[in-house]
């Protein structure tokens, strides 16, 4: 996944950009376009005011735009004295864009217009056994998302799917995805953008949760901010003045590939192998907590059990704070940054993890950034694809319809 998707166009001028009347007005009409996504519904007059541009360019540029299919008039405003004025916004109906959250247990699918709502949503559970079968239900889950939105696949602009590892273009496949047996063979994602029929970029999971929490979320306003996702497996992401750090290859932020110290003669373990789901599993059955039926609770389920005051479950709990701490102080003294914010699966249950984590990073490390739970929830890696695709798509939209309009007799 690139690290940043462009948001606007090269200005008339720019090397290697004609200037030209038509790249100007087309430019004016981009402007005029991304106030009316990022201010709402305006005026001309209010337009106008806010970008400099005289009244009869503006009308002249909305005139297209409305032409293109791109804007449309929202209603009217009655002023205190003079004539009611037009209000525009953009036409959300003009693209559409399918956001994909592969995870081991869960499968998230959302379709957007263009206005950045969310129109229709899958989310069902992961029961592929083998990688062929997890890339198919991703793609029959977002078929019966875009068939919901009234949609035919050739309706959506771009697509992006977030997924544990790292995007490896050369091999057409996924590094490090240890939560998804399988997942690294080459093809998979090929597979799936063929089932979609539409333009696919991939991403890691984290990364786009980071993006998702830094627009929408915890994250806006920080200079810099890192996204600890901790579910089935753990990774971080990290994004410094809105821009998305990934690394030379692509593998900034996997932190749950960091062992953890280890005695003489004992195994070496990951920071995941220690802190994600399945550790959470692992020491509950050591502690001898069952669940219904004598099996071994979940992870979610010794959150819960400690939520309700068991002594032993609130040890465990404790414990795996402890081994946060010690991911949260690497990234400290790495990157530091302003703010931590806790997501994933067992990140949700920030109400029980965040006072011992502040505590075992006060005995571990002297920076402390500040530490915040996510507001976005489970839904950050999907609307983190949501809003990255969009990213993507509104240019292109923007190009294919103006371009459209320019042909027409």
């Amino acid at each position: 996944m690139s690290p940043h998707l462009p948001t606007s166009r090269p200005a008339a001028g720019a090397p290697g950009v004609p200037w030209n009347r038509q790249r100007l007005r087309s430019n004016n009409e981009w402007l005029l376009l991304e106030l009316l996504r990022t201010g709402g519904g305006s005026s001309r007059a209010q337009l106008a005011r806010d970008t400099g541009l005289s009244k009869p360019t503006v009308s002249a540029a909305l005139a297209e735009l409305e032409r293109a299919g791109l804007v449309r008039a929202a209603g009217r405003l009655a002023p205190e004295r003079g004539r009611t004025a037009v209000l525009y916004e953009v036409e959300p109906t003009a693209g559409h864009v399918l956001g994909v959250d592969i995870g081991r247990a869960r499968l998230r699918v959302a379709v957007a217009d263009i206005a950045g709502t969310v129109v229709a949503r899958r989310d069902v559970p992961n029961r592929g056994r083998t990688a062929d079968a997890v890339a198919d239900a991703v793609v029959a889950a977002a078929h019966e998302a875009i068939a919901e939105a009234g949609l035919a696949a050739g309706d959506i602009v771009h697509a992006v799917i977030g997924t544990p590892g790292v995007w490896d273009e050369e091999q057409r496949g996924v590094r490090y995805a240890t939560s998804l047996p399988g997942w690294g063979r080459p093809g998979l994602f090929d597979r799936i953008g063929e089932g979609l029929g539409t333009v696919v970029t991939v991403g890691n999971d984290a990364n786009l949760a980071a993006l998702g929490e830094y627009t929408l979320g915890a994250g806006r306003g920080s200079r810099m901010f890192a996204y600890l996702l901790v579910g089935t497996g753990l990774g971080v992401g990290v994004v410094k003045d809105g821009e998305l750090l990934v690394g030379a290859h692509g593998a900034l932020g996997e932190i749950g590939l960091v062992p953890l110290p280890a005695r003489p003669g004992e195994p070496v373990a990951t920071i995941e192998q220690e802190a994600a789901a399945d550790a959470v599993v692992r020491s509950a059955r050591a502690a001898g907590l069952t669940g219904a039926g004598g099996r071994q609770p979940t992870a979610k389920q010794v959150f819960q059990r400690a939520r309700a005051g068991e002594a032993a479950a609130v040890r465990l709990v404790e414990q795996e704070a402890e081994r946060l701490a010690y991911a949260v102080a690497v990234l400290s003294a790495v990157l530091d940054p302003d703010l931590v914010v806790l997501g994933g699966g067992i990140g949700s249950s920030a109400d029980l993890l965040l006072a011992p984590l502040e505590q075992a990073l006060h005995r571990l490390a002297p920076m402390r950034p500040a530490l915040a739970p996510s507001l976005l929830g489970e839904e950050a890696v999907l609307l983190g694809a949501v809003s990255t695709a969009l990213e993507s798509a509104r240019p292109e939209v923007f190009e294919r319809r103006t371009a459209e309009l320019s042909d027409r007799p």
